[in-house]
């Protein structure tokens, strides 16, 4: 108990300091509709790093102030991350949240508080609440990046599946993705399916004790390019680099081990232009009360191969 509530206490002191305008990772905002906070999970991971910078970006340059923040997929910082919001009184919320059950209390708080939420990336398990769900279309690019990979193994061997956080509903949208295409095909065989929680040291220490009795594996398919990379590291440390990896995200750091010969293929998640859309947005609800579209919006994906990988940058087409 004294742990928890000392954790509470230190976040909450931190999040105080946040709230005087001292540690954000832009410049100081004024409180008021011509400020967006932009909350997502940790930039350490490029991806949200890059939909953090494309919003920042865009809402600059509508002249907005932004109030940038990580929750670190820690579901109570990004409660005290809303309160902040709230009390700076700011115009719109752009949010990656930290779970889909975990994140509706703290949307729902923003709303009632007079404040629109705009979710990217992942959506929350409920309705109505958020201003506006925009995602990339998980299922459809499950689809794309499985149909490659059935392709590049030649429509049979052993596989393995890793998928991200049992939370994430993005997740399991993948996974059904990867599935409605894989299992169609009787001659491929999953000889086993884990999850590395999105984490790249865990899916290479994973793939390490996978390959210790499966050396006859052909291909590994994954949920996202961190996964996929600590894959293929894994595989390459253990003199198995021609196992098929593919991925899932359209990570600059994909994209540059499909040229290196190493990852075959990925999807690219386009990061960047969700998050523009979800600042356009959040300015049409802020000038006339009305996004103009529905709650649920998901973005296509695009399949990232060696024969086009030099077409795409950081989270988006070139």
């Amino acid at each position: 108990m004294k742990r928890y509530l000392s954790r509470r206490t230190a976040i909450a002191a931190a999040l105080a300091v946040l709230a005087s305008g001292v540690g954000c990772s832009s410049a100081s905002p004024q409180s008021g509709t011509k400020t967006v906070a932009i909350i997502t999970p940790s930039h350490d991971n490029p991806f949200f790093k890059a939909e953090a910078e494309a919003a920042t970006a865009r809402a600059r340059e509508l002249g907005y102030q932004v109030l940038v923040n990580s929750h670190d997929d820690d579901a109570f910082k990004q409660d005290q991350l809303i309160d902040v919001a709230i009390a700076q009184h700011v115009g719109a919320i752009v949010l990656d949240n930290a779970g889909a059950d975990a994140s509706i209390a703290a949307v729902r708080k923003a709303k009632d508080a007079g404040i629109p939420s705009f979710l990217i990336d992942r959506e929350i398990n409920a309705n109505g609440i958020a201003a506006a769900q925009i995602i990339a279309n998980n299922y459809q690019g499950a689809v794309l990046g499985a149909e490659e990979f059935v392709r590049l193994m030649g429509e049979k061997g052993d596989y393995f599946e890793l998928v991200g956080k049992e939370s994430d509903t993005n997740a399991g949208v993948r996974s059904q993705g990867f599935h409605s295409v894989l299992d169609r095909y009787p001659d491929m065989h999953m000889a086993g399916r884990q999850s590395a929680n999105w984490s790249q040291n865990e899916a290479f220490q994973k793939m390490e004790t996978i390959i210790q009795g499966n050396r006859s594996i052909k291909g590994v398919i994954a949920g996202n390019d961190t996964m996929a990379l600590g894959a293929a590291a894994a595989l390459k440390a253990a003199n198995l680099g021609s196992v098929i990896v593919v991925g899932f995200d359209g990570s600059p750091d994909a994209i540059a081990s499909i040229k290196a010969g190493e990852m075959k293929a990925t999807v690219l998640q386009p990061a960047a232009a969700i998050a523009r859309a979800a600042i356009d947005q959040a300015h049409q609800f802020i000038t006339t009360r009305s996004t103009g579209k529905p709650e649920k919006q998901a973005i296509d994906c695009e399949l990232i191969t060696p024969a086009n990988a030099g077409e795409f940058g950081v989270f988006a087409r070139r």
